[in-house]
């Protein structure tokens, strides 16, 4: 089985994000889920983001390496929305990743200096037509990782929602997060059975 640390989106660590992390436990795995913003959870994702943006983003991000620091290396990174910065950053620059799931978020491999780990494998999700993943870029860099990773996959789903992942957000889809779900387990399975190095 795989031990993962999960970062929460920019509402903060919703049930919805709970619910997710319990589905892993479910399938054996050990999962971690910090709560970031100190348990503070906003009901919307603009109210959210303004609390990151005041806390300091970096502050945000001193708070998930710490977390990461007092857990083994080997870890799988999985990260929704804002969180995908962490998780992303973590999983490409701290020795020992085993692996990353970006949800709803991708940042340019350069973000956080040079190439994937080439030992790192990799799945994206997001929506095909949501206006932050497809419209700002992130599904471009997503492609980008594929194009270049060893062991990498995007996944597009139809539809125009961000936080689509999340049971208890208005912009869930149920149909869509189920495969989402299903497709992270099987990477956490093949993972956890050591079998890594070539997509499937």
């Amino acid at each position: 089985m795989a031990e993962v640390l999960v970062f929460h989106h920019g509402h903060g660590l919703t049930t919805g994000v709970r619910d997710f992390a319990g589905r892993l436990r479910g399938a054996g795995h050990t999962v971690h889920v910090p709560d970031l913003y100190d348990g503070q959870v906003f009901a919307t994702l603009e109210e959210g983001i303004a609390h990151a943006g005041k806390t300091g983003f970096d502050t945000i991000a001193a708070r998930a390496t710490a977390v990461a620091e007092r857990l083994p290396a080997e870890l799988v990174h999985i990260g929704f929305s804002l969180g995908v910065m962490s998780a992303q950053r973590l999983a490409q620059t701290r020795p020992g990743a085993r692996g990353a799931v970006l949800i709803e978020a991708c940042a340019p491999v350069a973000e956080f200096g040079g190439a994937w780990p080439r030992d790192v494998p990799v799945q994206v999700h997001g929506m095909d037509a949501d206006p932050f993943f497809a419209g700002e870029g992130d599904v471009d860099a997503a492609r980008e990782l594929v194009g270049a990773a060893p062991d990498a996959e995007l996944f597009l789903y139809p539809g125009d929602r961000h936080l689509f992942t999340d049971s208890s957000l208005p912009s869930y889809d149920e149909q869509a997060a189920r495969q989402v779900v299903d497709r992270v387990l099987g990477f956490l399975a093949r993972i956890g059975q050591g079998r890594t190095g070539s997509a499937t």
